[in-house]
């Protein structure tokens, strides 16, 4: 639909998916459920390997959760759709690498929704914050998940004080990956997701569900799980053409042709 908040490009294995809700591309209750099931889509398609998230216009990545929709009556606990708010955060078997493409204010539920995916390219001028607390609320995905990514004390004070930081800070604590000019943002995310795309999605499967079993487990009990092929996408790869694919262009020295079978 021409009037959605959500636009799709797709190219070859890749999906771009555009937040563009004017004026500043915050999520409510319905555009979250319209990113959920675009993402299920994407996750359920065998043809498409990588997706691409960003924020419609220069300005706006994603302030997060629209206030005014809650004043206008969407509950903070609604329903957000299958994945959650934003679509991607709790999505079940995201086994397919994500990309954002921050390319202005990322904010709240925004910058959660970035935490979701799995690389983070920003441009030059994006600023980030989890200011939750200024309007006597919980910041509780990135609860959960910054202390695991950058140091605890650091992570502590964003989520107490809710303070903005720039992209030079953000990159210093390994948040994001790469800072661009915001010109060269979506074609430089659009590289990296061309790169991903020609690689092994059994291997980027496999690694995803290692990951997120690993989050919660000893790291024995996750290596015990893979070498007795417990978990789904391990067994699936250790019995895949792909897995031969890669052994026999390595003997005979030649790039591999990945089938994601």
């Amino acid at each position: 639909m021409t009037d959605s908040p959500i636009k799709t490009r797709r190219e070859g294995a890749i999906l771009e998916v555009t937040l563009d809700r004017p004026k500043a591309n915050a999520i409510d209750l319905a555009t979250s459920r319209i990113m959920g099931e675009t993402f299920q889509q994407f996750r359920d398609d065998p043809d498409l390997r990588v997706a691409i998230i960003t924020g419609g216009g220069e300005k706006f990545f994603c302030p997060g959760w629209d206030l005014k929709g809650a004043a206008d009556g969407d509950a903070v606990d609604g329903d957000y759709g299958v994945g959650g708010f934003g679509g991607i955060q709790e999505m079940r078997d995201m086994n397919k690498p994500i990309i954002a493409a921050v390319n202005g204010i990322c904010c709240g539920g925004g910058l959660e929704l970035a935490l979701s995916a799995d690389m983070i390219l920003a441009a030059d001028h994006a600023t980030f914050a989890l200011p939750e607390i200024r309007s006597g609320t919980v910041a509780d995905a990135a609860s959960v998940k910054l202390p695991k990514r950058i140091p605890y004390h650091i992570a502590m004070e964003l989520l107490l004080t809710g303070r903005w930081f720039d992209v030079h800070e953000a990159k210093g604590w390994g948040l994001i990956n790469e800072i661009t000019t915001p010109d060269q943002l979506l074609p430089r995310a659009w590289d990296l997701a061309r790169l991903l795309a020609s690689g092994p999605p059994l291997v980027y499967a496999a690694i995803k569900e290692i990951v997120r079993d690993a989050e919660d487990s000893k790291f024995q009990d996750t290596m015990n799980r893979i070498t007795k092929r417990q978990l789904r996408t391990v067994d699936t790869l250790y019995a895949s053409e792909d897995q031969m694919e890669g052994a026999r262009a390595f003997a005979e020295k030649r790039d591999p042709v990945w089938k994601g079978k």
